[in-house]
């Protein structure tokens, strides 16, 4: 399993904590504001709304809360912030690359909150593309293995319904699929998916490390905590890191 799929795993097990703290409803609605400005109100005619509502349900966001939302990106109530979005690069430490988007209304906020997290976690803020091209945008969908009614998937039947589609690989997460396709075949893949009568959680475009930095306990603590720091900031959207892990790692971080 490679690192970013180990990572992927730990986000989807920080998500219930950053549920808590109230950190994923605020990004979840902010990603539907935000896709409902670009692409309109009707998620049938949006795709991109249509997963950010997807995702929203998925992570019990109150369905009043996602409805303003939508209402607000695409002008029929007022309220809604003139988000941007803004990528940063950096290292942290021991050489592993992160990327942080931002979704912000106050770039000098936004920029403030991420070079003070990188200053204090051992990190340093990148020059624009320094970084970056050690990242492939990509589509990611996340398939629950365990369906709301019926058997539990097997990954070969979610490669059948999707290899057709433009998927380029399945990975095993544990609870979950992880199907990995070129950003421009998501929706189709997306689509392949329901069109079996299989439910997905998320379906997003993700960046994806073409080449991973192998840490031990240490060094992936400090990514961790940098990565904490990073998403401690309201301006943060989302933050990906290109380290390897190996599963001993990871169970004596979990452990911590």
């Amino acid at each position: 399993m490679s690192g970013h799929s180990k990572w992927a795993t730990t986000k989807h097990k920080k998500a219930v904590i950053d549920a808590k703290r109230g950190k994923l409803f605020a990004r979840l609605i902010k990603n539907i504001e935000v896709a409902g400005r670009t692409g309109g109100g009707d998620p049938a005619g949006n795709p991109t709304l249509f997963d950010a509502i997807q995702k929203a349900k998925k992570a019990s966001v109150p369905a009043d809360n996602i409805d303003r939302a939508v209402k607000r990106g695409s002008g029929a109530e007022a309220g809604g912030a003139d988000y941007q979005t803004i990528m940063y690069e950096g290292y942290a430490s021991g050489g592993v690359a992160v990327l942080v988007e931002c979704l912000t209304d106050n770039k000098n906020r936004a920029a403030s909150d991420v070079r003070v997290a990188f200053t204090r976690n051992g990190g340093s803020l990148a020059d624009p593309g320094s970084v970056s091209y050690l990242f492939n945008r990509k589509g990611v969908v996340l398939v629950p293995k365990k369906a709301a009614d019926g058997p539990d998937l097997d990954e070969e039947t979610v490669l059948d319904a999707v290899l057709d589609a433009g998927a380029e690989e399945v990975n095993d997460l544990g609870d979950s699929f992880e199907v990995i396709s070129e950003a421009g075949d998501l929706i189709g893949v997306r689509t392949a998916l329901q069109d079996a009568g299989i439910e997905y959680d998320s379906a997003e475009a993700q960046f994806v490390p073409s080449m991973e930095v192998e840490v031990d306990v240490d060094g992936a603590r400090n990514v961790m905590r940098l990565i904490d720091a990073l998403e401690d900031s309201d301006d943060v959207q989302n933050v990906w890191a290109n380290f390897d892990a190996s599963d001993e790692v990871m169970a004596a971080l979990e452990e911590e």
